[in-house]
């Protein structure tokens, strides 16, 4: 079946990009004015999710069951109360909050008929197995000692912002964490592993730059097809692991950086992933104030940079780590920018049209049927 549907979260609403003749456009915005973080399509019932951030007023979460004419809110993850005298202190030396700051990832759970999966700021794991009508922190990974040695990238807490569920086994899930690497289940959050050996942090002092627990993946993508295979956008660059997280490789170079957010892996071949890269730390901008995509068809022995119907000159676009998607048949991509313009590719890269240069700053897009 063919993604018919284009979700673009915002600093300023939800809109809809419907595919129509000669091509794909913008049609409808809902929670105009308000920050949309985050969209989750559950295939199962055609259920769509909206995550807001109002910042003071809090987190909310929205639910439609006619593909966004109409919203119902619903329950927010929430933390439990903070038990009196425990001394919960952070990487970083402060007390860590026990507060929802942001829905930063969420994922069906195919184990349970209405279950879903959320990830947070400050790095809690919750789960719903009512269709979001209401949640629990998962205690095995909010309780494990490991989550200690977790702390903030770009924000000031650690988040989970990446959930990958094994489609071998619904049971098995992969969290992204950053700054807190790469963790794994086997048993629907009994238990967890941290599965980042391998991947390298600059950022730290050289004895401790192959430390697991303190990695900052930025985002990571399994491939449905080859579930063995995980990419990872890291803060340091591109890794690779090839044995089901028993380990990871870097790849250390790849067109004009290996530094960026986003990446997406073809729904069947492992080999093919697609990254938007930029300059890192200070900068955060593309590389020669050009927008490119780069494309890799070999597992990352080799890189294309993809151009054509990107802007190549006074182009400032920053992509998120859910700003870029790829629908199921393998060759529809789009991605989005902090600038508002959103691109939308049918031919894998090779050639790019903006569908939009005028929305709000851009945080996720998402493909539905």
């Amino acid at each position: 079946m063919v993604d018919e549907s284009l979700l673009v979260s915002t600093r300023k609403g939800l809109f809809t990009c419907e595919r129509v003749t000669g091509g794909w456009r913008v049609e409808r915005g809902c929670f105009l004015g308000d920050n949309v973080s985050l969209a989750l399509i559950d295939p199962r019932h055609g259920t769509w999710y909206a995550a807001l951030d109002h910042g003071h007023f809090g987190v909310k979460l929205h639910r439609s069951r006619d593909r966004g004419v109409t919203w119902t809110e619903i329950a927010a993850p929430a933390y439990p109360p903070k038990p009196d005298g425990l001394d919960d202190i952070g990487a970083d030396g402060k007390p860590v909050e026990w507060s929802t700051r942001r829905i930063w990832a969420m994922a069906i759970a195919p184990d349970a008929p209405a279950g879903l999966w959320c990830g947070t700021i400050p790095g809690g794991l919750f789960r719903s197995d009512d269709n979001g009508e209401s949640w629990r922190l998962v205690e095995s990974l909010w309780q494990h000692p490991g989550r200690k040695k977790w702390f903030g990238g770009g924000a000031d807490a650690p988040g989970i912002h990446s959930i990958a569920v094994d489609p071998r086994d619904p049971r098995r899930v992969a969290l992204g964490v950053s700054c807190g690497g790469v963790w794994r289940t086997e048993d629907a959050g009994e238990t967890w592993s941290q599965r980042a050996h391998g991947m390298r942090a600059a950022f730290m002092p050289p004895d401790q730059a192959y430390d697991p627990d303190i990695q900052d993946p930025h985002q990571i993508a399994q491939c449905p097809g080859a579930p063995h295979v995980f990419w990872a956008q890291h803060h340091n660059g591109i890794f690779r692991s090839t044995d089901d997280l028993a380990s990871w490789h870097e790849i250390e170079s790849a067109g004009p950086s290996t530094f960026g957010f986003a990446v997406v892996v073809h729904p069947r071949d492992p080999d093919l992933a697609w990254f938007v890269p930029a300059q890192k730390d200070e900068r955060r901008i593309p590389v020669g104030g050009a927008v490119v995509v780069t494309r890799t068809r070999d597992g990352g022995k080799s890189f294309e940079v993809l151009r054509r119907g990107l802007p190549q000159e006074h182009a400032y676009d920053l992509v998120y780590r859910h700003g870029l998607a790829i629908a199921d048949d393998g060759d529809t991509l789009a991605f989005g920018s902090t600038t508002g313009s959103l691109w939308i590719t049918q031919d894998q890269g090779e050639s790019w049209r903006a569908l939009s240069h005028h929305l709000p700053p851009i945080h996720a897009v998402a493909f539905a049927l």
